[in-house]
């Protein structure tokens, strides 16, 4: 077996093709989890003795690993001591006309997302963008793609600004012993940012312009009605569920008050009793739900018990969500999933690409970037967690305070870069220096620097890296490069161009740090048989694999804003595509003139 060789692969190498294939195609068509699909393609690598349990264990211990999971703590810190939130409400102000605003959005965005995360600035801004919006007259739509495409842009411009960055680093520095500087990335990435902004504007019209999905939860009265059951009620004493009025035509039971209006039940059980004074507020079509008093002897209620506009003042809470792609609620109905039940929420309406759709909520087949309107008659915040990897909520009911600590927070941030930008100390050193600063000046707490750390997010780092080692050990790289060079000849440009083209195009449907590890030994290999120093085709890749625009999978930020802008999945490929093409080559030309090729001695 050791010595079955097949287009040029052996028995490893064709085991670590198909477990990546395999892999690729289980996050592409399945909802299970992505970390736990990298652990068992990692698991499957290591049983199969394609790696030893060094190598299989190797991606803990990376210095780049290690940075990330800190620098989540230090982003903690300057989350809850306002330093972004004050940035964001000095910074946007009232620009005329629609270049102007782009301006005004994109650049502090990829400013902040060159040292903080992606999906925390876009998170942060969304909500920000959708009332700016409304105040400057334009279409969130038209602003939503630049916020994300911003904060992608903005993070290749420092080694910290997204994972790729560190995880390519590290590559190089174990493989030749030099590491490279927080800021190696910062001139070609703020030229690629540049040339990002302004084919924004100039492209424009590509955009759709398209209603917000909330705008079809502003008036909560055409869609709530509250229905009385009187005394002399031939149903008392029967169950929700035996009457059938959890789900009726037309709408659903959100919750119901017992005739003393101190028990609220919600969502409501079909083993819940009926009994007279009892009051039934439903979600729905408010002339369907009129029916239920000639079909069951309900009575419309002369007074509403909530509406969205003053449902914060009583013990109703109403918060709006999207679906993630990948979430367990994509196909489903809220009647058949449980989700209702597992959580303590109940679904009053549904919105698909901001318009409200016209039948009973829980009736409705879920996709994708639906926006839903969930009651509880209990705080969300706790919650929210629980049902993070289906739903993404937007509203912050943590609100930190602007003071001392924001100015402590911004100084540890600051202290952090120069001293690694300057080589004063290692980047993870400089990191940890920085998270104890922020705990011993209390920026953040400790329970609250351990919940801020995303394990899943760090698992699928270090299991990226391991992908890696598996393709440089097996061969792969190396058959890999000479087939690039064999159809792109020895002219070094060319065969950069040619890899990070298949770079954008992979980071497209993967994630960019699974497409990092995997492109890094390739341009590698490729530099080294053409006989060059690897530094400026590795920059060359960092830029390429966070350069996806045309797929809203492409990257998480693209699913934040993919929901509240209401788009549609070719709305990305409509500008995307171009917008690859012209960083791609912006991206060749700017590395070629600040890192020149220089020949291996």
């Amino acid at each position: 077996m050791d010595s079955f060789v097949f287009l040029g692969f052996g028995v490893d190498a064709w085991i670590t093709i198909v477990t990546v294939f395999a892999m690729f195609t289980v996050l592409l068509f399945t909802r299970i989890r992505s970390d736990v699909v990298f652990l068992i393609a990692v698991g499957i690598l290591h049983v199969t003795g394609v790696l030893d349990a060094k190598e299989a264990l190797s991606g803990i211990s990376q210095t780049s690993v290690a940075v990330v999971g800190v620098l989540f703590v230090v982003i903690a810190g300057l989350m809850h001591t306002g330093v972004l939130q004050w940035i964001v409400k000095h910074l946007l102000g009232t620009p005329k006309g629609y270049a102007r605003s782009v301006l005004r959005l994109m650049l502090p965005v990829a400013a902040l997302s060159s040292f903080l995360s992606n999906t925390t600035v876009v998170a942060l801004f969304v909500n920000i963008v959708k009332m700016w919006s409304k105040k400057l007259g334009i279409s969130p739509s038209k602003l939503l793609i630049p916020l994300s495409y911003a904060s992608g842009m903005g993070g290749v411009c420092t080694l910290i600004g997204t994972p790729p960055n560190l995880i390519i680093s590290g590559l190089y520095e174990q493989q030749t012993g030099h590491a490279m500087n927080i800021l190696a990335t910062t001139i070609p990435g703020l030229f690629c940012l540049a040339v990002g902004v302004l084919s924004i504007i100039a492209l424009r019209k590509l955009l759709p312009n398209r209603q917000s999905p909330e705008a079809a939860f502003e008036s909560t009265g055409d869609y709530t009605v509250e229905m009385l059951v009187p005394s002399d009620n031939q149903h008392i004493g029967m169950t929700i569920g035996e009457l059938g009025l959890n789900s009726v035509q037309g709408g659903s039971l959100v919750e119901i008050r017992h005739f003393d209006d101190e028990k609220i039940v919600s969502p409501v059980p079909d083993d819940e009793p009926l009994m007279g004074g009892d009051r039934l507020i439903y979600a729905g079509q408010i002339g369907d739900l009129l029916e239920l008093e000639k079909s069951h002897g309900l009575v419309n209620a002369d007074h509403p018990v909530f509406h969205y506009d003053d449902a914060a003042k009583g013990s109703h809470h109403l918060r709006t969500a999207y679906i993630n792609f990948g979430s367990h609620l994509i196909g489903t109905t809220m009647g058949t999933n449980g989700f209702e039940k597992t959580h303590g929420v109940t679904l009053v309406a549904v919105s698909r690409r901001g318009s409200r759709i016209e039948e009973s909520p829980r009736e409705v087949k879920l996709e994708a970037g639906d926006t839903l309107l969930l009651e509880s008659v209990k705080e969300f915040q706790t919650d929210t967690k629980a049902m993070s990897h289906d739903l993404h909520f937007f509203e912050s009911e943590d609100i930190p305070n602007i003071g001392w600590g924001t100015f402590v927070s911004s100084a540890i941030m600051i202290a952090m870069v120069a001293l690694s930008a300057f080589n004063v100390l290692p980047l993870l050193q400089c990191a940890i220096l920085a998270v104890f600063a922020m705990l011993i000046f209390r920026c953040c707490t400790p329970e609250q620097a351990m919940r801020s750390i995303n394990w899943d997010i760090l698992m699928i780092f270090a299991c990226s890296a391991v992908l890696g080692i598996a393709i440089q050990k097996t061969g792969i790289a190396e058959r890999m490069a000479n087939g690039i060079l064999d159809l792109c000849g020895t002219n070094p440009i060319v065969v950069m161009t040619a890899i990070c083209f298949a770079g954008t195009f992979i980071t497209e449907f993967i994630s960019n740090t699974a497409a990092g590890a995997m492109f890094f030994p390739i341009m590698y290999e490729a530099a080294l048989k053409l006989g060059y120093e690897p530094y400026p085709f590795l920059i060359a890749l960092m830029i390429a694999v966070s350069s996806s625009f045309a797929t809203p999978i492409g990257s998480p930020t693209h699913m934040l804003v993919y929901g509240p802008g209401g788009y549609r999945f070719s709305d990305f490929l409509k500008i995307g595509l171009l917008m690859n093409l012209i960083i791609l080559a912006a991206n060749i030309l700017i590395v070629n003139l600040v890192y020149p090729l220089t020949p291996l001695p």
